[in-house]
């Protein structure tokens, strides 16, 4: 004669088969998660390559890529893309001067120097930086930074690529700092009591051991920063101008691809008409940048990466 000791819902074959039912619901709302961001950047991309075509069934690729003049709404009409190019790319290596050297010596201290409690006041300090919106950083180009430039360089114009560079730079040292510092934190701590074994200061233990034992992470986060240098877009529209222009002058006004891209994105240029396809054209070369340099980044982390066990 036998006992029941509990309900059949409570078995250990229905708990079983209710577990398998939720783990499988769980499965199926992640893959759709992922699915859902694959085809979101299928169909921005489809959309750039769409409309693209159409501008280069009118314009010369290689007038749009070796182009030096940028007047899509002028007549005569030119559609030479390194002037937004060089004011891009004026830009991030501006910003990229500020922040790669501050943010790779900050990390160092946050690793290497500053005590646990201070590491747990600085680090997150200094990573509301990247919650700031972007827009406020482009006020305070306008209104603080540029001021400073123009009482130094009275020659400064309003709109200048120094007062964009800096608060871009200012923007992504965060980005560079943290990274870097998780970097320099996985290295492991024997390789610095080794260090230290042989007589190394502290300052030989941080620059010629951790440094390049995380020099893959490091790297890694020079590039992704530079990336979001070169696609920022409310910082570059409202202090760095809207004048294409060739030139390494940082006192001058500038106009960068994603400032264009915010001109056009306006209203003005009719839908369908050629200038308002240098838009789509203009926003496939910035993908393919980013692109660029996300999988370069990706490539150099792989080919760096030290194991250690």
């Amino acid at each position: 004669m036998s006992f029941v000791t509990g309900s059949a819902s409570t078995s250990p074959l229905a708990l079983r088969r209710r577990r398998a039912r939720w783990e499988r619901a769980i499965g199926a709302l992640l893959f759709g998660c992922g699915a859902l961001s694959v085809l979101t950047t299928v169909g921005i991309v489809v959309a750039l390559i769409t409309e693209s075509m159409g501008f280069f069934a009118q314009v010369s690729p290689l007038e749009f890529l070796f182009g030096t003049r940028w007047s899509p709404d002028l007549v005569p009409r030119s559609f030479g893309i390194l002037p937004l190019v060089n004011g891009t790319l004026l830009v991030a290596a501006g910003a990229a001067v500020i922040a790669l050297p501050v943010g790779l010596a900050t990390a160092i201290y946050l690793s290497e120097y500053a005590s646990r409690r201070t590491k747990r006041i600085v680090k997150p300090a200094l990573e509301i930086l990247a919650g700031i919106p972007t827009v406020v950083y482009g006020y305070f180009g306008i209104v603080f930074v540029t001021p400073i430039i123009r009482a130094l360089f009275p020659a400064t114009g309003v709109f200048n690529a120094g007062s964009a560079a800096i608060v871009v730079g200012i923007m992504i040292l965060p980005m560079v700092s943290s990274l870097s510092e998780d970097a320099l934190s996985a290295v492991p701590r024997r390789l610095r009591e080794a260090a230290y074994g042989l007589g190394a200061t502290r300052f030989e233990v941080s620059t010629r051991v951790v440094v390049p034992a995380g020099l893959s992470g490091i790297l890694a986060s020079f590039i992704l920063a530079i990336s979001r240098a070169i696609a920022e877009t409310m910082v570059v529209t409202l202090a760095a101008g809207a004048t294409p222009r060739m030139t390494l002058d940082l006192l001058q006004s500038i106009q960068t691809m994603t400032a264009y891209i915010v001109q056009v994105s306006l209203g003005d240029a009719p839908s369908g008409t050629i200038e308002y396809r240098t838009l789509f054209a203009v926003g496939l070369l910035l993908f393919l940048i980013t692109l660029g340099m996300n999988l370069a980044s990706q490539w150099m982390t792989a080919r760096l990466r030290e194991s250690y066990r």
